[in-house]
């Protein structure tokens, strides 16, 4: 019988990518936990709350299924619907039964939510300037975007 697995050792990483991986790996460590901090310290919520309420706030009509806010939060669906019930017990976010899958569910920004978004936003972003964008000049910013939209196709096949 014939073995037909693919090949069986590692394309092991080469000097340069392993130096690059340990840089990304960090970095996949330390920036959202500084990121956390910040919004924690500042406004009590942490990011994967910001990170909702940022997300509907983008949308036209503040709204978003429930299936689609998980896959652009890189949250499962049972992680987003703890933290959504957690922000309608604030009163930031309303769900609704979706009107064309009655299944499905829509969780729309309300008001308050959006005031809340607002109170946030000029401290997360100073944050992330601080971390990440002062250190970049405008060709880094381009070529950080190329790699990650290289990136998040194959980890969002995954999610």
């Amino acid at each position: 019988m014939t073995d037909v697995r693919p090949e069986t050792q590692p394309r092991w990483l080469t000097d340069a990518e392993l130096r690059t991986w340990v840089n990304v790996a960090q970095m996949l460590m330390l920036l959202p936990a500084a990121l956390d901090r910040q919004l924690r310290e500042d406004t009590g919520i942490p990011h994967a709350y910001y990170q909702i309420l940022a997300m509907l706030s983008a949308e036209p009509d503040r709204s978003m299924r429930m299936t689609d806010l998980a896959r652009v939060v890189g949250s499962t669906s049972s992680r987003l619907s703890h933290a959504v019930a957690s922000l309608e017990q604030r009163g930031w976010i309303e769900r609704q039964a979706c009107h064309s899958d009655k299944r499905g569910q829509v969780a729309y920004l309300t008001e308050a939510g959006l005031a809340a978004l607002e109170d946030a936003a000029p401290g997360h972003v100073t944050e992330v300037r601080r971390l990440v964008f002062d250190h970049l000049n405008a060709d880094d910013v381009e070529h950080l975007e190329a790699i990650t939209a290289k990136l998040l196709p194959a980890l969002n096949r995954c999610a």
